[in-house]
């Protein structure tokens, strides 16, 4: 049954037991909880905090969670830095199965310098690929790469990778960035729809601007089209908020955050209850 849900990041400077109650008081039905929440990320990631929240909060269970990214690079050229963010990744792997997350989100890493991908960093892709694997096998959670951004060094940005990624790794799954997607074409959007729908285990769902990424979706006849488009290919996981709190004209508090995403709630419902 799907699930509309929100990163834990648009409460970015709140204790996590306070996040869960904001976003079951917006009236959504699940949360993605990244790793990088700084309540749980600079506290050495106490995960029992995390499973008491689930616990106390069944609405938004099951939960997803997304990997760590914001200093890490699986496919750094720096040898240090890319093992150290494949371990991170596997981590996050195993934390979501012991919290019983439906899915975990993971970003395919890039290539250090901006310039196109080299084989050397596929390489490291690849290798990246094979640990996930690994710690995959037996385990519950879907692990699903996200799509990037069409940048000179992005590795995974197009619907054609992503097909033929997951043509080659039966077990992976696959998170549908809309707005990475959207800094393109809304046509782009259908493309990994259309390509990749019998895989998409997780949809990041924000809308764009010139040179805004990650805006509210209310109103946005795009996004109504797309939530459609998911719905008609039998879609049926979780819709995620990826609100950046940063693109707004000022700070917004707890109790305006929560009126918004109540309001995102209530367009997400009836775009996919009229699809």
């Amino acid at each position: 049954m799907v699930q509309f849900a929100v990163s834990s990041m648009f409460f970015h400077e709140y204790p996590t037991d306070q996040i869960f109650d904001f976003v079951e008081e917006a009236g959504l039905t699940g949360i993605e909880f990244w790793i990088e929440t700084p309540h749980f990320w600079v506290r050495d990631m106490p995960l029992d905090e995390i499973a008491d929240c689930i616990r106390a909060h069944p609405r938004l269970a099951p939960i997803t969670v997304h990997a760590p990214v914001l200093d890490l690079n699986p496919c750094s050229i720096n040898p240090r830095i890319a093992a150290v963010s494949v371990q991170y990744a596997l981590h996050a792997v195993e934390m979501a199965e012991v919290l019983g997350a439906r899915t975990v989100t993971l970003h395919p890493g890039r290539r250090t310098a901006k310039r196109v991908p080299s084989d050397a960093d596929y390489r490291r892709f690849e290798h990246y690929i094979d640990e996930l694997q690994g710690v995959a096998q037996g385990k519950s959670v879907h692990v699903a790469i996200e799509n990037m951004e069409r940048k000179v060094n992005s590795l995974l940005c197009t619907p054609e990778d992503v097909r033929e990624l997951l043509e080659r790794e039966p077990w992976l799954f696959f998170t549908l960035d809309v707005a990475h997607a959207l800094r393109r074409s809304v046509e782009e959007v259908e493309a990994y729809i259309t390509a990749c729908g019998d895989r998409i285990a997780n949809v990041h769902v924000s809308g764009v601007a010139s040179k805004a990424v990650h805006l509210p979706v209310t109103g946005n006849d795009d996004i109504a089209g797309i939530i459609s488009l998911l719905k008609q290919q039998g879609y049926a996981d979780n819709l995620t908020l990826e609100i950046e709190d940063r693109n707004f004209a000022a700070e917004l508090c707890s109790e305006e955050k929560i009126t918004l995403l109540a309001g995102e709630m209530a367009f997400l419902q009836d775009c996919w209850d009229d699809a």
